[in-house]
């Protein structure tokens, strides 16, 4: 590709370009930001070549990547597919699918766009924050590619594949119910931990000198910067919903557990717990 552009330069959006700059997928990246901080960040850091303003991105690019908070995507997505040529391609960066897919599902060119999620991230934003290397080795899903071009899937794909990514698919409903428990749970429950924390323990001299590697590691996610998690919260509302409901149930269990001082049931639940080692070595 000659040109790609990047809107949303923050930790997602700009690792994404400096990970293309790295392989060389493109002649150019051009950057879109209305952060005025980050397009200064970007420039610095060589994350693109060249800040534009939106419009100009449209006219110049060959792919065009969205990597904004969610709500922002179902705003700008069809504008830009309102302006686009028929050769250029859209592909969105969201950690939902369903929403931003149903958004423009009837639109005539639906088919230039690629609705897709690269399953990467730290608890870090902005472009100082941003690392070609943040994709490797990670997981890239591609959603509904029946509705998108053949051709543009393609080159989705093959962009992805050249950061060493495995790439998968599946619908944007299915999409959105796995993340809501492999991912947005984990966030929800971080955030309440962290929350509990601060409201129950005063003695912050207590938190720093006690907070051990364990609650350190659990919390991590609560230093996400809520302009992203506060609209995924809410776009996957019913999937998380029915997340937290279950996550709720096995709080309850555990607790009846230790009140009942039941050490049996303790190790055994705890041992049929263990079991999520096996499916995460198999990464």
């Amino acid at each position: 590709m000659k040109t790609i552009s990047v809107i949303g330069l923050g930790l997602i959006g700009g690792s994404f370009a400096m990970a293309l700059n790295k392989v060389g997928v493109a002649e150019k990246i051009i950057g879109v930001d209305q952060n005025e901080e980050h397009q200064k960040q970007a420039l610095a850091l060589g994350i693109v070549q060249e800040i534009v303003s939106l419009d100009e991105a449209i006219k110049q690019s060959d792919l065009i990547v969205i990597a904004v908070p969610i709500n922002i995507v179902q705003t700008l997505l069809p504008e830009i597919l309102d302006k686009i040529d028929d050769k250029t391609i859209v592909m969105d960066m969201g950690s939902t699918k369903a929403g931003i897919c149903k958004k423009i599902f009837n639109h005539p060119k639906r088919e230039q766009f690629v609705a897709t999620h690269p399953i990467a991230g730290t608890e870090n934003s902005g472009p100082n924050a941003a690392f070609a290397e943040l994709f490797l080795n990670k997981v890239a899903i591609l959603c509904d590619i029946e509705k998108s071009n053949k051709e543009a899937v393609k080159k989705v794909k093959k962009i992805y594949q050249s950061l060493w990514m495995n790439v998968k698919t599946m619908t944007s409903k299915a999409h959105d119910a796995h993340i809501a428990y492999v991912s947005h749970l984990s966030h929800i429950t971080s955030f309440a931990l962290g929350q509990t924390v601060l409201e129950e323990e005063k003695n912050e001299e207590a938190i720093f000198d006690m907070a051990g590697s364990g609650f350190e590691s659990t919390v991590r996610l609560a230093k996400s910067s809520p302009d992203m998690w506060t609209p995924i919260f809410i776009q996957n509302k019913e999937n998380l919903l029915n997340a937290i409901d279950a996550y709720q149930d096995q709080i309850s269990k555990i607790r009846n557990m230790i009140e009942e001082e039941n050490s049996k049931e303790i190790h055994r639940y705890l041992e049929n717990t263990n079991d999520i080692r096996r499916i995460l070595n198999k990464k």
